[in-house]
């Protein structure tokens, strides 16, 4: 019997369901906040928050305990040198849940699960903004001396060649066939549509 034995057992085997629990823990320590379905955060959170737990304490007895639960060691070294440094000063409260929307279909509750300590985003936010000044600082007058360059030849060239269009134009009337086969493009498709609703 299975008195008051109670888990989040996602309808799974026991080795279906540990295997998705370890690929949700694996997927946050990666990318640090990933969406989910609020049932599968809230059995991968108490994991997460035991192994941010063994980080903080970084001896060789809990990094071997990390791998048998991660059974990677890029994302063990990520978790004893990145970010369980960060957790420092807090005692818990490693992750956060954020309810999001109820997926189409099942109806079932989307969240936003993701450390509560973010650093990788303010590392990017940095490098965008540095990359776009430098940008601005030396691209700008290069970028501005050819734009200055380049148009006025290739204005000068498409002046010439239809101001002589003009001159024939009234002549032989060649605007009339210019229009005329976007009529028949029109046409074609028209065409198309009308043999796709005869075969259905």
């Amino acid at each position: 019997m299975r008195h008051r034995k109670s888990r989040h057992q996602f309808n799974r085997r026991t080795a279906w369901r540990s295997a998705t629990i370890r690929s949700l823990v694996q997927a946050l320590l990666a990318h640090e906040s990933i969406r989910t379905t609020l049932t599968r955060a809230k059995a991968a959170q108490p994991v997460v928050e035991k192994l941010i737990s063994w980080g903080k304490a970084n001896t060789l007895e809990k990094k071997r305990m990390a791998f048998a639960e991660l059974g990677d060691h890029s994302l063990v070294s990520r978790l004893f040198s990145d970010i369980a440094p960060r957790f420092k000063s807090h005692a818990s409260g490693f992750t956060r849940i954020l309810r999001l929307e109820n997926r189409r279909g099942d109806d079932a509750q989307i969240v936003l699960f993701q450390l509560t300590q973010l650093a990788v985003k303010e590392k990017a936010a940095k490098q965008k903004k540095t990359s776009k000044e430098s940008r601005e600082a030396s691209g700008g007058e290069t970028a501005g001396g050819k734009h200055i360059e380049q148009p006025a030849p290739h204005e000068e060239k498409p002046k010439a060649e239809p101001a002589a269009e003009k001159t024939t134009a009234p002549e032989s009337q060649p605007p009339k066939k210019t229009v005329k086969p976007q009529k028949k493009f029109l046409g074609g498709i028209r065409g198309i549509f009308k043999k796709e609703r005869d075969s259905l």
